[in-house]
């Protein structure tokens, strides 16, 4: 008799309609209902983004903290929280649950004004529950403030010439004249978990690139790379780090960049991470098929997030790859390159996005259950 065939399913949420941990469990029952035979792991995933603490709780066992703090806007609580991993004495902080765009109506985003300091403050609590390593991801932001909001919760001044506090958000940057370090900040390493490759600065940094979809308007964003280059300036003359130019630094609007200058934190592609926590890369090397996934499968898919680092370890092991997606927006010569054998779309091309949206689930099983009658 030959050896069922094994199955990793490893998707991230598909974002608005369905949890890592719900698209995995829905893969995984079909393909059990049409190949009862075959064994499947499933392993919830995500890249630093909205739905990492929740992945990595349903893959480690953890457990969720709650905690009120201040929102993205100055004059907002809410209750946020972090993923808690006993047996580690190890947290993870996912900004967006403080500080992230789905805080935030429409009408609310405005990056001169949110903030990271409920963030800080996540932070703070992780420390005070006995955090011996804080894990920070950082997808998802509302903010360009350059992690100065964190800060401030932490215990950094930031003063304006006349020894007065800036205004938290991204516009107070403007008015920082000198940066003065706690008297006492006992830190354990943190590691950040981030989902871009782009610096702090610059045409692909944190405000030109991810300012609009934050609120930013063309001259709030010019406003806030100059208010960025300015922060960056005052850390290398306070702190002599150098941050303006540094890989994975605009993330989050900037977070990361801060979070190395005034917590001396570690930068890291966030889906590597995921997959070190998870322990993922030892299921799939003996594999037969991978299957990964998220909302959207497109360009941006392929530059650091969940399916190309899947791809990624899967290719090392020559494991063969599948995507089901809720649309699939990248042609068959880009992801054949990548080593993904097919990637099937629940959306079919005739189908309106809100009918998609409202029966994702049911598009789902009906996308894994094409794969399973052609590769399978």
């Amino acid at each position: 008799m030959s050896k069922p065939v094994k199955i990793v399913v490893v998707t991230d949420s598909f974002k608005g309609s369905m949890s890592a941990e719900r698209a995995c469990d829905i893969i995984a029952e079909t393909i059990m209902e049409y190949k009862p035979n075959a064994k499947v792991i499933v392993k919830p995933m995500a890249d630093g983004g909205e739905g990492t603490a929740q992945a990595m709780i349903a893959a480690k066992s953890g457990k969720w903290i709650p905690e009120t703090v201040m929102g993205p806007l100055p004059e907002m609580n809410v209750r946020a929280g972090f993923a808690w991993f006993k047996e580690e004495h190890k947290a993870l902080v996912e900004m967006a649950s403080a500080s992230g765009l789905e805080l935030l109506t429409k009408q609310q985003l405005n990056p001169m004004k949110t903030t990271t300091y409920g963030t800080g403050q996540l932070i703070r609590s992780a420390i005070k529950h006995g955090a011996r390593k804080v894990l920070l991801a950082v997808g998802g932001s509302a903010t360009v403030d350059g992690g100065a909001g964190a800060a401030m919760a932490l215990g950094w001044s930031f003063l304006t010439a006349n020894g007065k506090v800036i205004s938290l958000g991204g516009a107070g940057l403007s008015q920082l004249s000198r940066i003065v370090e706690p008297v006492e900040l006992d830190l354990p390493p943190i590691e950040v978990l981030c989902d871009v490759d782009s610096s702090l600065c610059g045409e692909h940094g944190a405000a030109q690139v991810y300012g609009p979809q934050k609120g930013a308007t063309t001259a709030m964003i010019n406003r806030l790379e100059s208010n960025l280059e300015h922060l960056a300036s005052l850390i290398k003359q306070y702190l002599g780090r150098d941050v303006k130019d540094l890989p994975r630094g605009g993330a989050a609007g900037g977070l990361a960049a801060g979070s190395v200058a005034f917590m001396d934190a570690h930068l890291v592609s966030g889906i590597d991470a995921l997959i070190r926590e998870t322990c993922a890369e030892e299921e799939i090397k003996n594999a037969d098929w991978v299957i990964t996934g998220e909302g959207t499968f497109d360009h941006q898919s392929l530059r650091g997030k969940v399916v190309s680092g899947i791809a990624r370890i899967a290719q090392k092991h020559n494991t063969k790859v599948a995507v089901l997606a809720g649309q699939v927006m990248i042609s068959e010569s880009d992801y054949l390159r990548l080593g993904i054998i097919t990637a099937i779309s629940c959306k079919k091309p005739e189908m309106p996005l809100y009918y998609a949206l409202e029966n994702c689930r049911v598009l789902l099983r009906a996308a894994t259950k094409e794969f399973v009658e052609h590769h399978l």
